[in-house]
Formats: structure tokens, C-alpha cells, sequence
């Protein structure tokens, strides 16, 4: 009952309800999952089983399967690429204690921890 190409629905997870299909088996347990649902590896016990099996290859990219899809009429998961952003610099503290002085200002120093004040 599982194989690879075997149209399943998801019925554990954030992606319950939606549709599948089996990329890969990896063993007995877990499969390799596409479609409605994001990418990944998936328990057997979380999927069920439907009629329809879809004439895809082992390890069959995502676009292969929206193809597949879109010939049934149901529409697979595409994400959008993240951007990415500049990380920001931070600045070294001796800077920050020069541009105190110049100011005119003296930073802070810490106590120690076995120092008193009386």
C-alpha cells in the first residue's frame, strides 16, 4: 500500500487534511513527502492512503510533482526564497569608552564582588 507515487492525506501535524504524495521510502516507519504539505520526512501512522497513485520517480524534485498536480487540478505548496539581510555590525567597547573621554565623560566601572563600600 505504500509506494512511491501513492497519493496520501495527511491526518497528524500542522499539515492534517492536506494532500500528499510519496516521494521515497525511506524504511518501514517513515516516508519522504510532497505536495500540499511541505517537504519532509513523515511517520507512516500519520498519512492515510488514497486510490490514486501518480507516475512519478524515486526522489522526484518539487516541480516534478506540481506538474503532477496541476494535471489533477489541485494545487501544490510553493514558498517564496527568503531575503537575505545584512547582519548588523557591532561596534568594539574600547571605541565607546574613547568617544566617552572626548565627550568628557568617564565611564562606569564595575565593582568587584568582594569590594565593600562603607
Amino acid at each position: 500500500m505504500i509506494e512511491i507515487g501513492r497519493m496520501c492525506v495527511k491526518i497528524a501535524g500542522r499539515d492534517a487534511g492536506k494532500k500528499c504524495v510519496i516521494v521515497d521510502v525511506i524504511d518501514n516507519k517513515t516516508v519522504l513527502i510532497d505536495g500540499q504539505t511541505r517537504r519532509r520526512k513523515c511517520n507512516v501512522n500519520h498519512i492515510e492512503p488514497l486510490d490514486a497513485v501518480l507516475k512519478i520517480k524515486k526522489g522526484a524534485s518539487h516541480s516534478d510533482i506540481a506538474k503532477e498536480f496541476s494535471k489533477l487540478k489541485l494545487e501544490a505548496r510553493e514558498t517564496k526564497p527568503k531575503k537575505t539581510a545584512a547582519k548588523p555590525v557591532k561596534s568594539r567597547k574600547k571605541k565607546e569608552k574613547a568617544e566617552l573621554k572626548e565627550a568628557g565623560k568617564e565611564p562606569k566601572k564595575a565593582d568587584k564582588k568582594g569590594d565593600k563600600k562603607k
